[in-house]
């Protein structure tokens, strides 16, 4: 008696064959794809520096409020911008480093071109507002340019940074309305509270 043999159907042939070739296709295209979103990224933001330049923030405000007069008032934040400088620098610098990633590569060439030119428009506005009077704008108007260049920067670096730089122009337009009274408060929420909260955001998810 013939035996009779049941070849195997369409469906069984595709079930024993390995995973089909456009399957793996796309897992390494996925993987090539995430790998070039981390190396785009500007990733030597600081979080302990920010914590730190906050904390300096709070410092200049108290001392800033103490101040006799307007003069030693701006002098008072000018030295503060100039401290927080440093050490944002500073330790942008190392966590680079640390991270074997130069730090005006690609991506950090971006950071600094996108985020320079709302500074060096509020360095001009601060001397052309003092002069003419205007310095009681001054907090609203650091607290908005900050801000901006910290979302036009942060457009290359991780997600928290462009949410941080929401937060001081929301902040600076508050400051934009509320009585001089109130500025250093403003400032000591913007630049002293703000920087810590987020440093300590940017160092637990991003490191230092």
């Amino acid at each position: 008696m013939a035996s009779i043999h049941q070849f195997p159907t369409r469906v069984e042939e595709e079930e024993q064959q390995p995973p089909a070739l456009h399957d793996r296709a796309m897992d390494n295209l996925r993987f090539i794809r995430e790998t070039m979103e981390r190396a785009s990224e500007f990733t030597a933001v600081p979080g302990w520096g920010g914590v730190l330049m906050g904390v300096t923030a709070l410092a200049a405000s108290f001392v800033a409020a103490q101040q006799p007069t307007r003069n030693l008032w701006l002098w008072t934040w000018m030295v503060e911008a100039l401290v927080a400088l440093m050490v944002g620098g500073w330790a942008m610098d190392r966590k680079a480093g640390k991270a074997e990633q130069p730090l005006l590569s690609g991506p950090g060439r971006k950071f600094a071109l996108s985020y320079s030119p709302p500074i060096l428009v509020g360095i001009l506005l601060t001397i052309v507002l003092y002069r003419s009077g205007f310095s009681h704008i001054l907090p609203g108007m650091w607290l908005l340019l900050y801000g901006t260049a910290v979302v036009t920067g942060g457009a290359f670096s991780v997600k928290i940074v462009p949410v941080m730089g929401l937060c001081f122009m929301l902040l600076g337009t508050v400051a934009l309305f509320t009585p001089k009274a109130f500025e250093d408060y403003l400032m000591a929420a913007g630049f002293g509270v703000l920087h810590i909260i987020f440093g300590f955001i940017i160092a637990r998810r991003h490191g230092g």
